[in-house]
């Protein structure tokens, strides 16, 4: 796996491990102790976010592993795979903040302590800083799995945003605004169902091989068209496999060429267009006369 792109969404994610699970643990106690069950919500949406992950981690791995035999277009779909399934993670987390938010809602407790929300603070910055590093990443390897990740990362920062608006009031409004830490882990949860829902969307799309952006295939067909002997392109195909893409092109030439100056221009299409973009692995090329167009 050297030198492949996933490398680098796995770091990022063992990263997220490393400092969520630090978090976790200091949410929860500090939770506990401090009387906030919105920080205890902050706590669950973290230790989510470990597990999420070791599932990225998990799937890139598997993504990177090169084609063999019973799977010649290599293990890509692990990566799309492993995005759907820590967006249901964050489906999980938030409806389980909103049925434990409810629930301190409608039981009488104390307000939350002050030293909790220093405690928030540094979640806030760290949770943020985390999502831009990991967002990052995912832009430049082009991972829908570490991209699913980083949000996950930015879900925590709201939530722990909304807790810190939430134990403030409480704590300024005095008597009668205990649960407004409660109700801010309600809405916040809010925040996360749709974090979740739009993370959802493209990774089943991906699995379902939906069409990549247009520009992955604008690019193909300027590539293409640039061969010396290539008439015109009819279909252009494009799908995504995990970290690579694998495209099928129909490509028109002279009709009156023989089969091997045909053969030798779809060849040289196949070789241009691989070079102009590293993650373009393969060019299924199909060669059609002119006249046939």
């Amino acid at each position: 796996m050297t030198n492949h792109p996933a490398e680098k969404g796995i770091r990022s994610a063992a990263i997220g491990i490393v400092v969520n699970a630090c978090l976790a643990l200091t949410k929860g106690i500090a939770g506990y102790f401090g009387n906030s069950y919105a920080l205890i919500a902050d706590a669950i949406e973290s230790t989510s976010d470990v597990v999420s992950s070791m599932i990225v981690v998990s799937g890139l791995r598997i993504a990177a592993k090169p084609r063999d035999e019973n799977h010649p277009y290599g293990h890509g779909k692990a990566e799309p795979i492993a995005a759907v399934i820590v967006a249901l993670f964050l489906f999980g987390a938030a409806f389980t903040i909103i049925f434990q938010s409810i629930h301190e809602i409608i039981t009488p407790h104390h307000a939350p302590a002050p030293f909790t929300l220093i405690v928030l603070i540094i979640v806030v910055i760290t949770k943020e800083s985390l999502f831009q590093f990991v967002f990052r990443v995912a832009q430049d390897v082009g991972s829908t799995a570490v991209r699913t990740d980083a949000w996950h990362h930015r879900s925590d920062a709201i939530t722990s945003a909304a807790a810190f608006v939430g134990i403030a009031i409480a704590l300024v409004g005095g008597e009668g605004f205990e649960s407004a830490d409660d109700w801010a882990a309600l809405f916040a949860s809010v925040i996360i169902i749709y974090n979740a829902y739009t993370l959802f969307r493209p990774a089943l799309d991906e699995v379902m091989d939906a069409a990549p952006p247009a520009d992955i295939s604008r690019q193909v067909r300027e590539t293409a068209m640039a061969v010396s002997g290539v008439v015109g392109l009819d279909k252009c195909y494009v799908r995504k496999m995990g970290l690579e893409y694998f495209v099928d092109l129909h490509v028109v030439v002279n009709g009156s060429l023989t089969v091997r100056e045909g053969h030798l221009i779809g060849h040289n299409v196949k070789d241009t267009v691989c070079a102009s973009n590293p993650r373009i692995v393969d060019v299924l090329i199909h060669i059609e006369p002119e006249s046939f167009v």
